[in-house]
């Protein structure tokens, strides 16, 4: 019951905080014209190690009065940011160049919300106000299905039927491809029918009794079945989940895409406005997935919220979800003080917007999350919990790795 009232909250959110006249004029999706984005070159570059430390907190972050000071970047320096390295599930790697057209470059914009409180030093700020959502309908049914765990332990969400948005630091510290991200699986969300295992077993025999029982089984075959038992069992796949919590299907990623304003490669620090990535699934999905959008500003947020759904590791086998409000934005990055836990990063930010000249309300993604990160801050390091927004040419990038070519981006 609690759970469902938490949820009741949640859907509720965006169209009691004000009256409706207001929402009507201020909170709906706005489509703007995306610059276009074109794959130049591709080159071939050698085979990753597959070798680097998970990082989930960048050394240093330039904040948001340290943005101000950036000079504006030209095109060419866009350009280099926005090629992007692929690396293919069998360890193959390629670089592709791109060219940015009909892009108009702007002053980067910054706004900080007056009287948004200063926290420290922790991913959950005071109370803990994160929701487990443990309820089957809810959990199997949108928005909550959206949301996937990788097997580096990072969330991420369902953007297609065969792609999933995560942050980049999931996979590539900004230098290498981390450990375990060669053979990377997305696992979506399932719930576990009660007995299903010894169905599962119970078949098998039968399969084998319909075809022969009375045949005598080769002693080296039962062998090789009982230790690969036992591997099972010792890297966690043959653990029994609960009935009513949740599982995961486990898919193969076929490739990844990573921005270069992301995988430096030694060639300086990596940018945390380029801090995510787009996994190409092996198998397409069947589940409802969640749109992109562009990133409003703060103004134009409902009661200046933001929502997501992500894997917290302090929570085992529970999909957690929280809401809070954005405390500060940059051009590239929203700062705020959601209380999250690490393995929810890569999970992605939506909002709920009406649609202009229909009465339905759509959510779409907007950002990112990353994660915990200290940002210098006129000289001081402050942390905060930070998501990277999806701007025009982000939104062009991550269109163009989906669909091959611009065609299907022109407006977002």
């Amino acid at each position: 019951m609690e759970n469902m009232l938490f949820c009741w909250i949640f859907f509720t959110l965006g169209w009691t905080l004000t009256d409706g006249s207001e929402m009507e004029q201020d909170f709906m999706w706005h489509l703007k014209k995306i610059p276009r984005i074109v794959s130049e070159r591709t080159f071939h570059l050698t085979s990753p190690s597959f070798e680097a430390d998970a990082k989930m907190v960048l050394n240093r972050v330039c904040g948001i009065e340290c943005q101000k000071e950036l000079p504006l970047p030209s095109l060419s320096d866009l350009e280099d940011s926005l090629s992007f390295e692929t690396v293919f599930e069998n360890g193959t790697r390629t670089l592709t160049r791109v060219k940015v057209q009909d892009v108009v470059l702007e002053p980067t914009q910054n706004v900080s919300v007056k009287g948004a409180s200063v926290r420290r030093k922790r991913q959950v700020y005071g109370t803990d106000s994160r929701f487990s959502i443990l309820d089957k309908k809810f959990l199997t049914n949108f928005p909550f299905n959206t949301a996937v765990k990788l097997s580096t332990g990072c969330s991420g969400i369902l953007i297609s039927p065969s792609h999933v948005l995560t942050a980049a630091h999931c996979v590539h510290d900004g230098k290498d491809y981390i450990k375990g991200s060669k053979k990377l699986r997305v696992g979506l969300l399932k719930m576990r029918n009660k007995g299903g295992g010894k169905k599962r077993r119970g078949s098998k025999r039968s399969r084998r009794e319909a075809n022969g029982g009375d045949q005598r089984e080769d002693p080296k075959d039962n062998l090789e079945r009982a230790k690969a038992g036992r591997r099972r069992k010792e890297s966690g796949r043959g653990r029994r989940v609960p009935e009513g919590r949740p599982s995961f299907q486990w898919t193969r990623v076929k490739n990844t895409h990573i921005p270069k304003g992301w995988a430096r490669g030694g060639k300086g620090d990596a940018a945390l406005d380029y801090d995510y990535a787009l996994l190409e699934l092996k198998r397409a999905h069947k589940k409802k997935y969640m749109e992109l959008g562009i990133s409003p500003a703060i103004k134009k947020l409902p009661g200046g919220m933001i929502h997501f759904s992500g894997f917290d590791h302090d929570r085992a086998d529970q999909l957690v979800y929280r809401f809070c409000s954005v405390s500060d934005e940059s051009s590239d990055l929203l700062y705020q003080y959601c209380d999250a836990e690490s393995g929810s990063t890569g999970s992605g930010v939506y909002l709920r917007l009406k649609e202009p000249d229909k009465k339905n309300w759509k959510r779409k993604i907007i950002a990112v999350y990353s994660g915990h990160q200290w940002v210098d801050v006129h000289g001081v390091q402050k942390d905060y919990n930070v998501a990277v927004r999806i701007t025009p040419l982000k939104y062009a990038q991550i269109c163009l790795w989906i669909h091959g070519n611009n065609a299907n981006c022109t407006y977002g």
